[in-house]
């Protein structure tokens, strides 16, 4: 499989899963109405679980415009792939986010408050404090590419001679890690710690005739793009200091 169409595939499924139950949480007369944190927590970790196995063997799994810039500014991954990385990844969740309107159509139409319609595409703060909100994504992020790189190697040396990404740390340990990471710092902000994760279905929400749709909340974007490509880069930073 072609390195990019593994990564628009595995963020896809990330997304369609993680979209998926958020749809399943907040939007009226589904099965999993008001099922709670928990549950998003959970099946936003298994989707990572579910990108990681397909997209690994073959492109890495990053899934993430974050984890392909930490790797690189680690000195692990080809900057030049960077670019083609990142706009698999941004196509792969609108195209995840997509899917997931079509299955939950009916119950986007049976909803009324614009605020649930647009939960299951991106992110939006708990409450709306933007220098707390950026915070949150930039400690968040850190976290996971710190882990990331540690688990992949305790040098650069090692991690010159093991496969490089996600799909080098495992399936499971990555859904661990993430889960860990929603359920201790994602209640601000919804936990993007995905600059791709966020604009992808942010697009699909602009662009998809949703009924009774407010707005795509742009005046926010910036906080879930920007906070984790610093969160990624002062972790890699770190992990080149130590």
């Amino acid at each position: 499989m072609n390195i990019y169409i593994a990564e628009f595939i595995g963020t896809g499924l990330l997304i369609l899963i993680g979209s998926g139950v958020v749809a399943n949480v907040v939007l009226n007369q589904t099965k999993g109405h008001q099922g709670g944190w928990m549950v998003i927590t959970t099946a936003w970790a298994l989707g990572v679980f579910i990108g990681v196995v397909v997209a690994g063997p073959h492109s890495g799994a990053h899934l993430n415009p974050a984890v392909s810039i930490g790797l690189a500014i680690a000195g692990i991954f080809d900057w030049a792939l960077v670019p083609g990385y990142t706009l698999a990844q941004v196509a792969g969740a609108a195209a995840g986010a997509c899917i997931s309107w079509l299955i939950y159509k009916d119950h986007f139409d049976a909803t009324d408050d614009p605020n649930l319609k647009f939960a299951p595409f991106a992110t939006a703060p708990a409450i709306r404090n933007l220098s707390s909100n950026f915070f949150s994504e930039v400690v968040g992020t850190f976290v996971l590419i710190l882990v990331i790189l540690y688990s992949t190697g305790a040098n650069l040396e090692d991690l010159n001679n093991t496969p490089i990404g996600l799909g080098a740390l495992g399936a499971v340990p990555v859904a661990f890690l993430v889960w860990a990471i929603g359920l201790a710092l994602g209640g601000t902000t919804g936990y993007a710690i995905n600059p791709a994760r966020d604009l992808g279905p942010r697009l699909a929400h602009q662009l998809l005739p949703i009924k009774g749709k407010g707005s795509s909340d742009w005046a926010y974007s910036w906080v879930p793009i920007a906070g984790p490509l610093l969160g990624a880069s002062l972790a890699a930073g770190l992990f080149l200091v130590l």
